[in-house]
């Protein structure tokens, strides 16, 4: 079951967040690597900019996976999607994210990680493709805002309602 995040839950997003990004710890550069991930302090900055979070409810009602989506001028940004570990590859990301396109007709981009192989495979298992480095740095710099690091480490992919000649 797919929901809509509710504030008292926040310590539970939090904690998901910070379980499934241990994946990329020995993946990303290890000076882009923090334990925890994700700061309360970072991700309460990130609602307040206007992330909102989807997550999707275990049989037991406990939060299983979380996606957030920003609009930022004419697309919807992916923001921070995970599924807690113990509950990875059940079709939570699935659902979340095909709930997400169903809600929007912006075209939909999603930053992450070049080395994170799994991430880039399921996003394109979901219709996204990868854009070239020069048009995944024109894109980070419009709508993203992420150290010059982080963005030389990060691809960028779009849903298949981001055309060609869509402005960069």
């Amino acid at each position: 079951m797919i929901k809509e995040y509710w504030p008292e839950n926040f310590g539970e997003l939090l904690a998901i967040i910070n379980d499934a990004a241990v994946a990329y710890k020995g993946v990303i550069p290890d000076d882009c690597w923090r334990d925890p991930y994700m700061s309360a302090e970072e991700l309460l900055a990130e609602i307040d900019s206007g992330v909102s979070f989807s997550v999707s409810l275990d049989e037991e009602g406990e939060i299983a996976g979380v996606m957030g989506a920003q609009p930022i001028q004419d697309v919807l940004l992916i923001r921070h999607a995970y599924v807690r570990t113990r509950s990875r590859r059940g079709g939570i990301g699935s659902n979340l994210i095909s709930e997400l396109q169903k809600r929007t007709t912006m075209p939909i981009l999603v930053g992450t990680w070049a080395a994170a192989i799994w991430a880039i495979e399921f996003y394109e298992k979901h219709g996204f493709r990868k854009l070239c480095p020069n048009e995944t740095s024109k894109l980070l710099k419009k709508y993203w805002s992420v150290p010059e690091r982080q963005a030389r480490k990060s691809i960028v992919l779009v849903d298949q309602s981001w055309l060609p000649d869509s402005p960069a």
